[in-house]
This record gives C-alpha cells, structure tokens and sequence, in this order.
C-alpha cells in the first residue's frame, strides 16, 4: 500500500476521532441549574363563598403561592376570621381585601353597603318590581306620579325620573347576585342611595306611586327629561325643563318716527309787528311798522 496514501487515512481519522471526541463533550455539558422559584404563603379559600358569608376558620386556610403575593392578600387567618364576604370568592382562590367587609362590620346586607351610602327599602309589586327582574346587580330609574303642590291643575297627574342608576342590593331576603337573571317574587327592594337621595326616596314613597325602570347595567348616562303629565298625552305637547328659558312673547313693532320736512317746505314765520303809541293830549294814537321799517 502506498505509504502515503496511509498516511493521509490515518491523519484523516485523528482529526474525526478528535472532532467528534470535542463534539460530544460539548453536547453533553451539564446545564446550570435554574434558580428555585420563590414561593410566598397566603390565605386562600377553602371552599366557594357566597355573598353575606361570615368567615370562619375552615373556610380560610394557607397555601404556597408561586411568585409574589398578591396585592391585599393575607398571611394571617385570625385576621381574616369574623369579616364578611362582600363578592362571591371560589375555592382555592386568595382572600384579598376588596372582596371582604372590613373588620368589625360582619356580613349580610349591611356589609355590603359602602362608608357614606345607604340602603333604603322599596315596597314594589308584580308591576313596579319590574315582573320580577328587579334583582340584586341590577341598575333602576326610579319614576314618581302624583300631583305638584301648588302646580297648574288642568295638567292633571305628572310623572317624572327622580332618580337614576341606582344599584339593587337586596331583593326581598336575597342578597346574591343571580347571574342567569331569572325573575323572582318580592314584597321589598333596598337600593343603594347616598343619604340625600334617601331623604328624596322616603318621601317620594309615602306621598307619590313609585315605579321601578329596569336598565342596562353598562349604560351609565344620566338623561334628561323634562317629564309628562296626562293632559300633554292627548295634545302632544312637553313640559319645560327647569333649566330651559319659557318662551318670550313676540315685541310689538314699533313704527319708525317720520322723517323731518325740508326747511323750504315749511311756512314762512309770520313776524309780530313794531307798534308805537303816541299820545296828544287826551288823544292816543297808534303807529305800526313792519320789520323793514315801513308803515
């Protein structure tokens, strides 16, 4: 064999053998271990709490939580005993603090009423409970009719909106949102109002007949009506909103005073004439004289 020949095969192989040797200490380097993820302890539920739910001890566990905690949880369950549940929290979920009541103001519907609003009681029917959709997590108009004291009695009954978008928090004993919106039969409806619209809800149910307008729950726009009364139902007519100005009366023409003549068209002045007495004796005479002088 030539020996040359051999001597490039053999030269050939050392480098394979020294690649592949290279190649497979580089495919099999050991990977660095990845850093331990940090795990944080929080309190979690351990079952699904409704609204109104008064928390007790094995209704609130701790648990691993991968990565930070988040915002408003827990690490303690004797903080989280004894407070209300004030939106629906499922099992295995953190207890944060804007789904709890706060401390000392335990659970129902009172718990669930805001610092500065207030629930006021609705008596409704079939009709004025809208059929029965009137159900917590709605939103209401409220509309009054009677009379105005002290207003124009030939328009008869007046119905307007007194109040708009107020939330339903209760209906009859319930107090927990339906997400499929089925009707149910209640006697009473608590509406969250701040303390001056309370005030205008009191009285407007003991002096007028209240109805309830069911609406949208996204559609937050305040409308303006100026309400209806019985008499503008037959003529078509609206009434005026009290920031809008009453028609003014139409101003009676007034003639343009007339033009002055021209000096030419206008009379000569008649002068007063120069008169003279001229007395002789016991004889008076009279003597006149124009402005030119002459007799």
């Amino acid at each position: 064999m030539n020996k040359r020949f051999l001597g490039v095969l053999v030269f050939a192989f050392v480098v394979a053998s020294v690649a592949s040797l290279m190649l497979y200490r580089l495919l099999n380097r050991p990977q660095p271990t990845k850093a331990a993820t940090a795990m944080s302890q929080i309190a979690i539920a351990t079952r699904d709490l409704e609204v109104g739910t008064v928390l007790k001890e094995q209704d609130v566990q701790l648990a691993d939580w991968p990565g930070p905690a988040p915002a408003g949880s827990s690490t303690r369950v004797q903080d989280l005993v004894g407070r209300g549940v004030i939106m629906p929290v499922y099992a295995k979920e953190p207890l944060i603090e804007s789904r709890l009541a706060a401390k000392g103001a335990g659970g129902g519907l009172a718990a669930m009423i805001p610092p500065g609003m207030r629930a006021v009681a609705v008596r409704v029917n079939e009709v004025v409970g809208v059929a029965g959709f009137v159900i917590p997590g709605m939103r209401v108009d409220v509309l009054i009719s009677g009379n105005r004291p002290g207003g124009d009695g030939n328009l008869g009954t007046l119905t307007r909106t007194l109040l708009q978008n107020l939330e339903v928090l209760s209906a009859g004993q319930d107090f927990k949102k339906d997400q499929e919106g089925k009707p149910i039969t209640v006697q009473v409806v608590n509406l969250l109002v701040t303390p001056e619209q309370a005030e205008q809800l009191s009285l407007a149910t003991s002096q007028t007949n209240v109805q309830l307008v069911l609406r949208n729950p996204l559609d937050r726009e305040t409308a303006k009506t100026p309400g209806t009364a019985l008499a503008l139902l037959f003529t078509g007519d609206r009434l005026k909103l009290n920031n809008e100005a009453p028609p003014q009366p139409p101003r009676p023409r007034v003639a343009p005073p007339p033009a002055p003549r021209p000096a030419a068209d206008l009379p000569p002045k008649k002068e007063t004439p120069f008169v003279m007495e001229i007395l002789s004796g016991t004889k008076k005479t009279e003597q006149k004289f124009d402005n030119g002088g002459g007799k």
